[in-house]
């Protein structure tokens, strides 16, 4: 990702101004958040702001299209080198989870859900753009693993919903009621090795 001041200086001011959003977003939701908080957290006019965004609901729609910008640079390859693919869904599925049980990733989440009981269009737009987009990457890299005999699997993109749940699921509901902390590298790794090997006995190729 470049970094702000390399950017030209009207991407730059738009940064600084999701910046400045995000933060309130998160920590005051989106219904108590106003534009002249936010103009004021960045020291300058309500008439600035809306020169870059028209409306609080089109600052939300750029909030939620960085956050999945953000996770797809992260998550959205795979490499396979001298490990083969399993090592190469191992590598994804760790990285995966330190993202999506992240205090940043939860506190995100928790905003965007509450804002789509009402507004489904924005909900929607994450959904296709995070988590869709992410299991549609899966499934491309099982479609390529199969091809090449590592896998035996019909419905790829059902596969890559499965193995994504294999991974998240003891922590998901936890983290989103705060009732378990970040899982550490230690607790990640004994996750994913479980969900690699449970991914392996469904779907891996048997001689």
């Amino acid at each position: 990702m470049q970094e702000l001041k390399s950017r030209p200086d009207k991407d730059a001011r738009r940064e600084a101004i999701l910046d400045v959003a995000s933060r309130i977003f998160l920590e005051e939701g989106f219904d108590a958040a106003s534009m002249s908080a936010i103009a004021a957290k960045l020291g300058g006019s309500k008439g600035t702001l809306y020169n870059y965004f028209k409306s609080k609901e089109e600052l939300f729609e750029a909030f939620v299209d960085r956050h999945c910008a953000i996770h797809a640079r992260l998550i959205d390859s795979f490499e396979v080198d001298g490990g083969g693919y399993r090592e190469a869904l191992r590598r994804w599925a760790k990285q995966y989870l330190r993202i999506v049980t992240s205090d940043s990733t939860m506190r995100n989440y928790r905003v965007i859900m509450a804002v789509s009981e009402r507004w489904p269009d924005i909900g929607r737009a994450f959904y296709e753009n995070g988590p869709l987009r992410g299991a549609r990457n899966v499934a491309n890299f099982l479609a390529e693993a199969a091809q090449a005999g590592e896998f035996v699997i019909d419905d790829t993109l059902r596969a890559a919903h499965q193995f994504i749940a294999l991974c998240q699921s003891r922590y998901q509901k936890a983290r989103f009621l705060n009732y378990l902390p970040e899982p550490d590298e230690a607790e990640i790794e004994a996750e994913v090795e479980a969900a690699v090997a449970a991914f392996y006995a469904a779907y891996g190729q048997r001689g």
